[in-house]
């Protein structure tokens, strides 16, 4: 029901969120601070907005946890397999992901308990046990970090308070690291896929009819992955074996991760690994301009603000495939110790 109702408010990878206003092209992003791009953009804001209780999202590469970070909600992203995509749209078969977006995390399990099952509509989804224990005790979990990371954009001052926050709340902090490869080249896999999912509308020419068109729009990358050969294909799925050890090996030492919700490199990562992820509000920030995750357009730069805007910030927690009863009660931990999960405007 959300995708269908809720999903096309801001629905960016069959809209991309543009739209034409008294003659002057309009991205609905650029006009609000607080908007995330991605799949889930609509049903994050009618979240946070509201109109809803909770919202189903989607992600492939981030459009779960992108838009849960900007517009203050709890995205709950599944390992892959434990939420059937039947009837959903589909863009990458081995990576879409469908999860809730609520406005707590207790909201989230609730939510992710009724969904999680096994369809006949979806071969790649698994029967599996959700494990979920609020009153167990977090002391001791083991909190896995990328130093470097939380001392570089896009971490904030949100972000390394959430750290702190780790160890005042007797969870162990552990420095962890990754080998310095070229993870981008997993990307090669969900341009082919959705390449091939959206073939026929690049063979009749209905690419043309979509009116986002720069560099990194949909339309191009479509056409640009027809020239990617079997081999390229074969060997960015050998690189993707090799991650999932490595993410195994990191997994091995720790209990849960704590990252910066918008770094490139994770987002990729957990994303192609399969593992689970959950994004909630931990704090605020302020923005003097709007944000967009999309290649800047020169004919159409994005608003700066007259006074910068205080908006809304999450944190990401990954956990172990199929853990994510873990990443919750830690979440739930620390959205209690910050108590800004119910700060909001008046009405809201």
């Amino acid at each position: 029901m959300f995708s269908d109702i809720y999903g096309q408010i801001a629905q960016t990878v069959s809209e991309y969120l543009d739209r034409t206003d008294g003659g002057r092209r309009v991205a609905r992003e650029e006009t609000n601070s607080i908007r995330g791009a991605g799949s889930s953009a609509g049903p994050g804001a009618a979240t946070a907005g509201g109109l809803v209780g909770f919202a189903i999202g989607s992600e492939t590469g981030g459009s779960i946890v992108s838009p849960s970070m900007r517009c203050g909600v709890t995205g709950l992203r599944p390992t892959f397999g434990r939420v059937p995509r039947t009837g959903a749209m589909t863009l990458c078969w081995s990576l879409d992901k469908l999860g809730p977006m609520t406005r707590t995390v207790e909201d989230g399990m609730l939510v992710l308990q009724a969904i999680s099952a096994a369809d006949p509509g979806d071969a790649s989804s698994v029967s599996s046990r959700l494990d979920f224990d609020f009153s167990r005790r977090i002391e001791g979990v083991r909190v896995g970090y990328f130093p470097n990371w939380m001392k570089e954009a896009p971490a904030t001052e949100v972000d390394r308070a959430a750290l702190q926050q780790i160890g005042k709340l007797g969870m162990i902090p552990v420095e962890v690291s990754l080998p310095d490869w070229p993870y981008d080249c997993l990307q090669l896999i969900l341009f082919a896929e959705a390449a091939a999912s959206f073939e026929d509308l690049a063979l009749n020419g209905g690419l043309k009819q979509l009116k986002a068109q720069v560099a990194d729009a949909w339309p191009n990358l479509f056409r640009q992955a027809r020239f990617l050969s079997a081999v390229d294909f074969v060997q960015a799925d050998r690189f993707r074996r090799k991650v999932a050890g490595e993410m195994a090996r990191i997994f091995s030492q720790v209990d849960v991760l704590l990252v910066p919700s918008l770094r490139d490199e994770m987002l990729t990562i957990s994303n192609f690994t399969g593992h689970p992820s959950l994004t909630l509000r931990a704090g605020f920030v302020e923005v003097s301009r709007a944000r967009s995750d999309w290649a800047p357009d020169p004919a159409h730069p994005l608003p700066k603000f007259s006074t910068p805007r205080r908006v809304p910030h999450g944190i990401t927690l990954l956990g172990k495939l199929f853990d994510e009863g873990t990443i919750a009660r830690v979440g739930l931990a620390i959205e209690r110790s910050f108590n800004v999960y119910a700060d909001r405007p008046p009405g809201f």
